[in-house]
């Protein structure tokens, strides 16, 4: 049975199991996996392969890393409905939505939309990130672990990756997805619709660090990134041009620090973290 929660991002499904020769019928559960276009008023932006849940924290996130919004003002109206398979975002000022000779942009589950706009604009530059923040290993590990026991649905399918925020309480916004970029976007889409501060935040990921990745949690303010995963160098480069830790490959005590590790504090030291607003 599937927790009705899950309903929007979830499907039971009929299979045969074998083992050791021997076949069996039995259930499954899939993840969903859908076309969603996202509008920005009326003009057709970009078309996401995603899960089918939160889609107007996804297009909203998406529309803020990519430089089209920046802030909640900016939104005037949010309509998502899954059965059509769109979002629209209506905006209280003008917004002229980039040029695109292809079209709209396809945002694939595997790879992301390579490189957002806002990631482009922000390289020439270095941001103004929250540098009095501090966090233990042992901190990180704990929000790891918590990070672990909220992935239901990835638990239930195998099939999605996880982002969360984080603040020194724990996780305070968690989302899942076929595509880690959906799963960020929805991520800063709800701390933008809910006026959450990122700027005094950690997100934790499941999976791997792209430039991409990186520039979207820059734009949003987020100084600290925390995967299981791997960082590709453009992504280093980026965080230490940015000022964000970059931290990678955490699984059980171990942990690799890539960019401004002045944040972390050794493991022998306190274990509270410090979240100066």
């Amino acid at each position: 049975m599937v927790d009705k929660s899950l309903d929007s991002g979830t499907k039971a499904l009929k299979i045969v199991r074998l083992r050791e020769g021997k076949s069996r019928k039995s259930q499954d559960v899939v993840v969903k996996e859908r076309p969603v276009s996202i509008f920005l008023n009326d003009d057709h932006i970009a078309t996401s392969m995603c899960t089918p849940n939160s889609l107007e924290y996804m297009a909203v996130g998406y529309l803020l890393t990519e430089g089209l919004i920046h802030g909640k003002s900016d939104v005037k109206s949010v309509v998502a409905d899954e059965k059509a398979c769109g979002v629209w975002v209506e905006t209280s000022r003008k917004v002229k939505p980039p040029r695109n000779p292809e079209g709209p942009r396809l945002l694939t589950a595997g790879c992301g939309s390579s490189m957002v706009r806002a990631g482009k604009k922000i390289v020439t530059g270095q941001s103004k990130m929250n540098r009095r923040i501090t966090i233990s290993e042992d901190f990180i590990r704990t929000l790891v672990l918590e990070f672990q026991r909220r992935s239901v649905v990835y638990r239930l399918t195998g099939g999605v990756h996880g982002a969360a925020l984080c603040d020194s309480e724990g996780i305070r916004v968690f989302n899942e997805d076929i595509g880690r970029h959906n799963a960020v976007d929805k991520v800063i889409g709800e701390c933008l619709l809910r006026e959450i501060s990122m700027r005094d935040k950690i997100m934790v990921t499941s999976g791997r660090i792209t430039s991409e990745m990186l520039a979207k949690v820059a734009i949003s303010g987020i100084p600290i990134i925390i995967s299981k995963s791997a960082p590709t160098d453009l992504a280093v480069d980026l965080a230490i041009r940015q000022g964000v830790t970059l931290v990678g490959f955490v699984r059980g005590k171990r942990m690799n620090v890539y960019s401004n590790g002045q944040r972390i504090k050794k493991a022998n030291r306190s274990a509270s973290p410090s979240f100066p607003r």
